[in-house]
């Protein structure tokens, strides 16, 4: 940073930040009763006040009633504004004409607890929502509704979304949800992303659209609708953006009297099994977001996910993990996921600092280099009022403007909220990181801890229900299980009992029984839709009977003409014959299934064996376990088992695939989140169905926390937005850069890892001393940080014995253990 300016800190900026923070205080204020919620081409209107907004998306279906308050609450410490989710049809209307909205699915509920932390809510109904939700969020069984088709201009289907949509509406009305009743959803979302499919469906897609515009409006809420990813989407309705980078790819509002809203901004991205997460940095949000509100006019930015959570029992869409959005600033155990989440923190402030300029100034555009510019908010007599500089250049630059040299980093951008003094840069991160840690509290490495039930095998005799060709599966089950057998029997005469199985499929998994006998499995994936097993058998003289197990790891939730997917088993063969049109025999589930056996009434009816010391496939597993001491979240690690389910005290966890593993040779998954509500204090009942050949001593239950905290920060970075509203009586030379570190709830700094002043090499994740190096950096961060919850380490060359390379830029690194 140059020293003209940062130095230079006029008392005109310190009087300015007092002000915007009170404007700031009135943005966040609690709502009043009767909310009157319109928009122009700025922004949403809450009671004739234009708000700047940001939300965060929060299912509360991926987490429990325990713990939606805390979420809420370090959401609104994050500096969110809106609470956004979507409503999750199938969960909420399982057949036709039956509701609930019970326990994880009272939605009345979390809405409330979102307007009691005086927050404001988004309610995206859809009712078709994708979300990496089985099926899209559709009830399955609408799939069996005569004439239907999805999402298009077709009667039976309009009338049922209709309904539900009407159902939620009306809901939310008699509960008084709607900011025009004094509630807090001030804004609802028909329909999911249908430009993505729209063309699919010809001359009824178009008419759809209108359609569901008009038929959300009429329902009369008080509130404005929008529709994501539709840039078409009819008046009033507002188009909204989805995406990674909608402050550059956003075509903008589709009328001049529309806002600019962000709809999904994606904080990282769902995971399916084989795939490793995909990290994206606290940076590169935080440049979207700013460039978003400076390029595009934005004044709505909703992060699709701040807390993904856990996709519990059968709930995911095909492929997908159990957990969700996990690099989220919430991550799936509710923990602060740093820096992300408190950069972002910062990010808010200082976009709020600059309210009333974004809202009211006029913009301009002024270049400040090749690949650099700066955006400007005036007021009415032309004064700069805010600024944001933009650097999409790969290199650092020093950039003019105003007459003042700014150092701007590469690929960022540089908030002024007086136009002349940086409070924030999108890259430069001056808050904390942190490590999250599994510790195991609890083994089950005895087998006598263990019980198992081997799953039966069924015979094409032990069926009922028989069709002389391979059915879909879905149209066999109507989604009551993963699981559906095919199985037929055939005479074998020939003397060569070695034989060739082949099976075609479109489902996901196959399990292959010969006369009960384990015969082989095979696999898709999410780009491999169809698959093949391949494998040789031995047959006996005589009558064979031949047992498929044909698995699905969710259904598909997108796509167009989502009705009329095939899933399951395509073909069969048997030493080149094919048997796909032989008489085939049905069976829905697993015996364990049918019976309930995860459940308490269940397991008690089952007779359960000590535990083999060879592993089976289709095999069902039970212990009991006591809950952990302290309220730390717990988590199982699966690492030694392969696919299959879980369920603990009846709940269904989710299904794990540790076995499937990514391209680096390590599981998609292993910990798998066990909320605490789940628990008892004691005699916990743990049941897993295991498809392969998983070993369940070597299952742990670990408690998850954040144990390690690292600061790096440099002389030229910016010191905290709210530090300079905390600090606004200090002197200019008080307002340096800090090591700021905070240990989580009940844990205090135990220890420094390592500290340097001078030039360490690397980051958080990996460092070592430099070139330059204060021999006291241990000392100094030891006698300000050891022992207390949190500290602060100002980088000022005295508190360190002096300067240890004079001429060279600083930096402070800190790492240290929270115990």
């Amino acid at each position: 940073m140059a020293k003209t300016e940062y130095h230079v800190v006029r008392l005109r900026w310190i009087s300015a930040l007092v002000l915007m923070a009170a404007l700031f205080d009135g943005i966040l204020g609690g709502h009043h009763n009767g909310s009157n919620v319109t928009y122009d081409g700025r922004s949403l209107i809450i009671n004739g006040e234009h708000k700047l907004l940001f939300s965060g998306s929060i299912h509360y279906p991926r987490s429990t009633p325990e713990t939606w308050p805390s979420l809420i609450a370090k959401a609104k410490a994050g500096g969110i504004d809106v609470i956004q989710t979507y409503v999750f049809w199938n969960i909420h209307e399982p057949q036709q004409g039956t509701y609930d909205f019970s326990g994880g699915r009272d939605i009345v509920k979390f809405l409330k607890e979102v307007q009691a932390q005086g927050l404001y809510a988004c309610l995206r109904i859809g009712p078709f929502i994708e979300a990496e939700w089985s099926y899209g969020g559709l009830p399955f069984w609408l799939h069996d509704i005569p004439g239907i088709v999805y999402r298009s201009d077709n009667e039976p289907f309009k009338l049922h979304m209709q309904n539900f949509t009407t159902k939620i509406v009306n809901m939310m009305k008699s509960e008084g949800l709607y900011a025009s009743q004094g509630g807090p959803i001030i804004l609802s979302q028909i329909e999911n992303e249908y430009s993505m499919v729209e063309a699919s469906f010809h001359e009824k897609g178009p008419p759809y659209v209108k359609w569901a515009a008009n038929m959300a409006v009429s329902l009369q809420t008080g509130v404005p609708w929008t529709m994501c990813k539709q840039d078409d989407a009819p008046d009033p309705v507002i188009n909204a953006c989805n995406g990674l980078e909608c402050g550059e790819t956003f075509v903008g509002p589709n009328s001049p009297n529309k806002p600019s809203i962000w709809t999904e901004n994606w904080t990282s991205n769902y995971q399916v099994y084989g795939d490793e997460p995909y990290i994206r940095s606290a940076e590169n949000i935080a440049f979207h977001v700013a460039l978003f509100i400076a390029a595009k006019n934005g004044a709505f930015v909703n992060y699709y996910m701040y807390h993904g959570g856990t996709n519990f029992g059968r709930s995911t869409a095909e492929y997908v993990i159990t957990g969700y959005y996990d690099q989220a600033p919430l991550d799936e155990y509710g923990l602060t996921r740093e820096p992300k989440w408190s950069h972002l923190k910062e990010l808010h402030a200082a976009v709020k600092l600059c309210t009333k300029p974004l809202l009211y100034g006029t913009k301009s555009n002024i270049s400040l280099g090749q690949l650099q510019n700066a955006i400007m908010f005036k007021t009415e007599s032309g004064e700069c009022a805010a600024a944001f500089m933009v650097n999409r250049g790969a290199e650092d630059v020093s950039v003019l403007f105003q007459e003042v040299t700014y150092e701007l980093p590469s690929s960022s951008i540089s908030i002024l909220p007086d136009c002349k003094t940086v409070a924030f840069n999108t890259k430069r991160i001056s808050v904390q990181h942190n490590t999250r840690t599994m510790k195991t509290v609890q083994t089950f490495d005895s087998s006598e801890k263990w019980q198992e039930f081997k799953e039966l095998i069924p015979s094409f005799d032990e069926t009922t229900f028989r069709e002389s060709k391979l059915l879909e599966q879905t149209y066999v089950t109507k989604d009551s299980s993963d699981y559906l057998w095919y199985t037929m029997r055939f005479q074998h005469d020939s003397p060569d009992s070695q034989q060739t199985l082949e099976v075609g499929s479109r489902a996901h998994v196959v399990h292959a029984f010969v006369n009960g006998v384990y015969a082989g499995s095979a696999h898709g994936a999410k780009n491999e839709q169809n698959f093949s097993l391949n494998n040789n058998i031995t047959l006996r003289h005589g009558t064979n009977n031949i047992s498929l197990l044909s698995v699905m790891v969710g259904l598909p939730d997108s796509g167009a003409y989502l009705e009329s997917r095939v899933l399951g088993l395509l073909s069969v063969k048997i030493g080149g014959k094919d048997y796909s049109a032989q008489p085939w025999g049905y069976k829905v589930g697993l015996s364990g299934e049918n019976s309930q056996i995860f459940s308490g009434s269940g397991s008690n009816d089952t007779q359960w064996s000590k535990l083999d010391k060879s592993s089976q496939p289709l095999t069902w597993y039970k212990t009991q376990f006591d809950a952990p001491p302290g309220d730390d979240p717990i988590a199982l690690n699966l690492g030694f088992m392969g696919k299959g389910a879980v369920w603990v005290n009846g709940w269904g966890i989710g299904r794990y695939w540790v076995s499937f593993l990514t391209g680096k040779g390590e599981p998609s998954q292993k910990w798998y989140h066990v909320p605490r509500s789940f628990l008892k204090p004691t005699g916990n009942r743990l049941v897993i169905f295991e498809e392969e050949t998983g070993n369940p001593v070597g299952i742990t239950l670990d408690v998850v926390s954040i144990t390690k905290i690292c600061g790096q920060v440099s002389e030229s970075h910016y010191p905290l937005v709210a530090s300079w509203m905390g600090e606004k009586n200090q002197s200019a030379s008080s307002r340096r850069p800090k090591v700021r570190l905070s240990c989580p709830t009940n844990k205090n700094i135990s220890s420094i890892l390592f500290a340097s002043f001078g030039t360490p090499s690397g980051d958080c994740q990996s460092y070592a001393t430099g070139t330059c190096h204060s021999p006291s950096s241990r000392a100094v961060a030891e006698q300000l940080c050891l022992g207390k919850a949190k500290c602060s380490i100002p980088i000022l060359n005295h508190k360190f014995g002096g300067d240890p390379c004079p001429h060279i830029t600083k930096t402070l690194l800190v790492d240290a253990q929270c115990t």
